[in-house]
């Protein structure tokens, strides 16, 4: 690939199926792009498909998996790459945040030798060298950088803390793509919404990628401009997320779309917005016209 095709392309193209013996696939020709900086979500009700493809994305579906297709990242198609290559892909060019810090965390841990030892598998300087850089970090996340703070184990934090510590580890060295799979999912609606917020300023501030996993539409419309929507391992809609808000086609779509109107949200966006205003985001007004606009329309 020329150096002029690899720029114009997107950071991520895949297309891929998943099966294990015996069972229906379960992914089925998932295809879709995230560009560089751009956040797309990824919506889905619960075995729709959607951890499973974060799994894949970054090869770590267990040994029965059989993964077909291309995943192409940052120019190298993933499915052909040696598990030792892998290992240079994760945490340094895709990094992961998964839905619970609690199930995440070793609690026997403290919160420094967690971001210690996210350093020390892809670092080539020593953590004593980079910490002061770490500390820096913290303070952008919301986040105290002392050492009173750092020395505390994971349950001596709120959960929403403890989420935005593992953001940390997953962003330090700085990888293109971030896939944040249901990270909001055990947090409460300020929590929740401060993540958004933390999300939407990795993208737009940074310029990194993310791709959003959530069953929640709502917060995938405040966050994203695309998004696709996941049912029993296919892509059963893909587009703008104002369209798919909108001008809703497959039936699974609208009915995420009709169950998100049915719900009482205000106080989940507002909490949002409050939190988007503090990070000095301009995009909140038109997606909460969005999704306002959508919710009237239903």
């Amino acid at each position: 690939m020329s150096e002029q095709a690899h720029e114009s392309a997107p950071l991520l193209a895949a297309e891929i199926s998943v099966s294990y013996p015996g069972k229906p696939r379960a992914l089925d020709r998932v295809a879709f792009t995230v560009e560089a900086g751009e956040t797309v979500g990824l919506i889905g009700q619960s075995g729709s498909g959607k951890s499973t493809l974060a799994l894949a994305i970054l090869r770590l579906l267990g040994r029965g998996a059989a993964v077909e297709g291309v995943l192409r990242f940052d120019g190298r198609d993933l499915l052909t790459l040696t598990e030792r290559e892998m290992r240079g892909v994760r945490g340094r060019g895709i990094g992961l945040v998964l839905q619970s810090p609690s199930a995440s965390m070793n609690p026997s841990l403290r919160l420094e030798s967690h971001l210690a030892e996210a350093w020390r598998a892809h670092g080539e300087t020593p953590w004593k060298t980079e910490k002061p850089r770490v500390r820096e970090l913290l303070g952008t996340l919301g986040l105290p950088a002392d050492d009173a703070f750092l020395s505390r184990y994971p349950h001596q934090v709120s959960v929403g803390q403890a989420q935005r510590v593992m953001i940390a580890a997953a962003i330090l060295h700085r990888p293109r793509l971030l896939i944040a799979d249901e990270p909001t999912s055990a947090l409460d609606a300020f929590s929740a919404a401060e993540v958004l917020a933390l999300l939407h300023r990795l993208s737009t501030g940074m310029g990194m990628a993310v791709l959003f996993i959530s069953h929640d539409l709502r917060s995938v419309a405040a966050l994203c401009r695309r998004a696709l929507i996941l049912e029993h391992g296919r892509v059963v809609e893909a587009g703008r997320t104002e369209e798919i808000f909108h001008r809703p086609v497959h039936p699974a779509a609208r009915r995420l779309v009709d169950a998100m109107a049915a719900l009482d949200r205000g106080f989940q966006l507002s909490a949002f917005a409050a939190a988007v205003d503090r990070e000095g985001g301009e995009e909140l007004s038109r997606k909460d016209r969005v999704v306002s606009s959508a919710e009237q329309a239903g």
